[in-house]
């Protein structure tokens, strides 16, 4: 299969800079697989288009400020490190720019001294390994000196630094936000609680694999990066109920998608903690997720590849052409698609 069948046309107009307010009154495209219908509403809608008896799963994961902008050692020559994975303590895995500019060994101050971080390796992706030094409590100093990683896509100044976090974003982690879920209010939650769709959290700290481009022809070839998640014995008794009664899991977003099929088999899933580079394109059986709410997502992405095996190529490019004819917002701040 190759990356050039997943590929449309998009217009720059469509890409969304700035959330919508109030959260929930995002637009929803919802596609029916059976019927091969596409309808058009609200993201509150939600609470009608669910039943009682649905459990919606959550990614509770919580974007730290994973950009930090300092000065190389001995010179005014500006570094940007954007954190990627912790490895240890205080070791990670970065994205240094302009790389060529740091060599092992060399350091990189930020806020006058106040955070420092010195290169020990060149990975074999591309990125940095690089050591933090400090006199306090890490997350502290980064929640004072980093910026949020927004994608290079939205161009436009955030105001409000929370809204590119869910409501429920709970453990510290992710370099991206986990977008479908940034829909939801915690009125709208209590709404759908309230008319008995079951709320379960699971995390997975999102990585920029997710988003790095295809830069294979056939598909099969890409390598997804691995990224850390966990799901707890109450997660999975209560997913796994709800297989055993036949009632929907749905997974808000790809990452709560791709959890799930890490930790699935057969219609079960496992609790544990690990690190998953599940890669989701057609000719996959899934075997937990049965309905997935997510977002509009790049040409020749994998995200794109993970919903057309949900949903079916020709359903998707059909509901990304009706999508851009009727001028949804796309990407991380646009508006929303449910698949069932």
């Amino acid at each position: 299969m190759n990356v050039s069948d997943f590929d449309f046309d998009l217009p720059e107009m469509l890409i969304a800079q700035h959330p919508v307010e109030p959260r929930d009154a995002s637009r929803l495209m919802v596609v029916d697989r059976d019927n091969k219908r596409i309808e058009h509403h609200i993201f509150r809608d939600l609470v009608a288009l669910l039943k009682k008896g649905d459990v919606l799963v959550l990614n509770n994961t919580r974007v730290i400020p994973a950009r930090l902008i300092g000065e190389k050692e001995g010179t005014e020559a500006k570094i940007e490190v954007l954190l990627l994975k912790r490895l240890e303590l205080d070791v990670w895995e970065a994205l240094v720019k302009p790389g060529k500019r740091l060599k092992a060994g060399q350091k990189v101050h930020f806020g006058n001294g106040l955070l420092t971080c010195v290169l020990l390796d060149i990975l074999d992706n591309g990125n940095r390994k690089v050591r933090f030094t400090y006199s306090g409590v890490f997350e502290t100093i980064l929640d004072q000196l980093g910026q949020m990683p927004l994608p290079p896509y939205i161009t436009a100044q955030l105001q409000d630094q929370g809204r590119y976090q869910t409501v429920y974003a709970k453990e510290r982690g992710s370099v991206a936000a986990p977008t479908a879920g940034l829909h939801f209010t915690p009125e709208l939650l209590d709404e759908l609680q309230k008319k008995g769709v079951e709320i379960v959290e699971i995390l997975l700290h999102v990585g920029l694999g997710t988003f790095r481009p295809v830069k294979v022809d056939d598909i099969r070839e890409h390598i997804m990066h691995s990224e850390y998640y966990r799901v707890d014995v109450k997660a999975a008794e209560q997913i796994n109920r709800a297989k055993q009664d036949g009632r929907r899991v749905i997974a808000v977003g790809t990452t709560a998608a791709r959890t799930l099929e890490s930790v699935g088999k057969q219609g079960r899933v496992a609790s544990g903690v690990g690190w998953t580079d599940i890669f989701i394109y057609p000719g996959y059986s899934f075997q937990v997720v049965d309905a997935l709410l997510t977002n509009f997502h790049f040409p020749k992405s994998t995200l794109v590849m993970l919903v057309s095996a949900l949903a079916g190529r020709e359903l998707i490019l059909k509901a990304y052409e009706v999508a851009i004819a009727e001028q949804y917002r796309f990407y991380s701040f646009g508006d929303a698609m449910l698949i069932l």
